[in-house]
């Protein structure tokens, strides 16, 4: 089979399987509690079959050849459209994970939300001074991308350090979604290292990065078509290290006041009692006289 055909099959045994998840996403009701995930997997369902019509009709010159302006513009738009719908996807799972700790899901927000600013900022400023042409829409697309991806990263090794605390199985759809992300992102990161410059779609790194994102999609249908495990509730002491640090967490911004105990000050006592015996002697001494 010749390699464009390879990709052409591939491609649409992706999109059937995004279909496939979406079906399942949607019939159980899960665009309730992931709505960012529910755009995004309509996003990817709605835009794929456009894309890959208008890449045909490019290698088939329709429209004179208006094909290619139109289909690199559908699919950077699509592709910041992505990017920003992940950022959202990374905040839905984490505050799923952390829902019975509400102090550190409010805490953790506030970090995540500036993290991914700091981040957008420091990807764009180099785009906005390199680019002045239409090319600019791809180096922004990249660079959100890239900074949505190291977020997925950094929320993957964060769910899988802090498991057994959160009593968090391998079986839940938050940590299914998470990895898979992940791999996505490791997979786009390496693909972009190796790929330098060479963005051929029949390029042998591209069928690897493809065959990573059919796996992922396979995964997916198991996790949404199977039912979900009931979480285990969350029981431990009060002097634990993560419920002390939910209560700080939830006290802090909220004006919390705190009493704190205060020792006397023994020097003032000290000097009250030097005066009284003073005051005393002098008496004494007064009296004393008096008699004489």
């Amino acid at each position: 089979m010749p390699l464009d055909s390879a990709m052409s099959v591939m491609s649409g045994l992706e999109f059937l399987l995004w279909a496939t998840v979406g079906f399942f996403f949607w019939s159980k009701g899960l665009h309730r509690r992931f709505p960012a995930m529910s755009a995004y997997l309509a996003l990817r369902v709605g835009s794929m079959p456009v894309l890959l019509i208008l890449l045909y009709g490019q290698s088939k010159h329709w429209f004179n050849d208006y094909c290619f302006m139109m289909y690199f513009f559908a699919y950077w738009a699509v592709y910041i459209a992505s990017a920003l719908s992940l950022y959202f996807i990374c905040l839905e799972i984490f505050h799923a994970v952390l829902a019975p700790f509400k102090g550190l899901t409010r805490l953790g927000t506030i970090v995540f939300r500036w993290a991914a600013l700091v981040s957008t900022i420091v990807s764009l400023l180099p785009v906005f001074y390199m680019h002045k042409s239409f090319m600019m829409v791809q180096g922004v697309a990249f660079s959100l991308m890239r900074s949505v991806s190291i977020l997925e990263l950094c929320l993957l090794a964060f769910l899988c350090l802090c498991m057994n605390e959160l009593r968090l199985s391998a079986r839940d759809l938050p940590f299914g979604l998470a990895l898979g992300f992940g791999i996505m992102s490791s997979s786009d990161f390496i693909a972009g290292a190796l790929l330098s410059g060479n963005r051929s779609l029949i390029s042998p790194i591209q069928f690897v990065y493809e065959g990573m994102v059919l796996i992922v999609l396979g995964v997916w249908v198991g996790y949404v078509a199977l039912p979900e495990p009931v979480r285990k509730l969350i029981v431990m002491p009060a002097n634990s290290t993560i419920y002390r640090w939910n209560e700080i967490a939830a006290a802090l911004g909220h004006g919390t006041q705190v009493a704190m105990q205060q020792p006397a000050n023994s020097f003032f006592l000290s000097d009250v009692e030097k005066v009284v015996d003073k005051v005393l002697m002098r008496s004494n001494l007064q009296s004393g006289e008096s008699k004489l």
